[in-house]
């Protein structure tokens, strides 16, 4: 079974919030020598989006053409504008109901809570963002002890590095440790898996 992962990319979107989760799961389809995982960009339109540092990225679909997505995942950045845009949070909303996991990123995880996928979930987020979490959205149990927290059908991670983890970890749960394993090999990354 291929499952598709779906990655949100908005303007100001942190580099390796999306590209580390991107770089897994495409590695992890090559090491797998099959189709484990596809991996997708949407924005909220086809038009260029620029990465918080300068980068310009062009969505490969949008929210009208996006299709099934299995895995989505929302990373982090300056998040101020999406968090201000309820088109973007109607869409987050409507596609983790319908997909079977739904993860974020450093403050990714603040456009989950304003999607309501939080309440009365454990979640963490960067460290420097994890006091707007508690104060922005208090029905969140906001965890600063771990790098990732798997809710089950919900998954939340820190800041940058640690969506290289979480992905890897996602990889672990949905396609085995072994190939989890074997793609942080590939990857020649160290994996904390705490």
């Amino acid at each position: 079974m291929t499952r598709t992962i779906g990655i949100y990319i908005f303007d100001k979107v942190e580099v390796l919030d999306f590209a580390g989760p991107y770089e897994v799961f495409t590695c992890a389809a090559r090491v797998a020598g099959g189709q484990p995982f596809r991996v997708r960009t949407i924005g909220a339109s086809r038009a260029p989006v620029v990465a918080r540092a300068g980068l310009e990225l062009r969505p490969e679909s949008d929210f009208s053409d996006c299709g099934e997505i299995d895995v989505l995942i929302i990373p982090g950045g300056v998040v101020g504008a999406e968090l201000a845009r309820p088109d973007v949070i109607a869409w987050i909303a409507g596609m983790a109901r319908k997909s079977e996991l739904t993860a974020s990123v450093c403050t990714g995880a603040l456009l989950l809570a304003e999607a309501g996928l939080l309440d009365g979930q454990p979640a963490t987020t960067h460290w420097e963002d994890l006091g707007q979490l508690r104060q922005g959205w208090p029905q969140v149990e906001v965890r600063s002890d771990r790098r990732w927290v798997d809710n089950g059908r919900v998954v939340t991670s820190g800041g940058i590095s640690a969506g290289i983890d979480m992905s890897l970890h996602l990889v672990e749960r949905l396609a085995g440790r072994e190939l989890a394993v074997r793609t942080a090999r590939q990857m020649e990354y160290d994996w904390n898996e705490g």
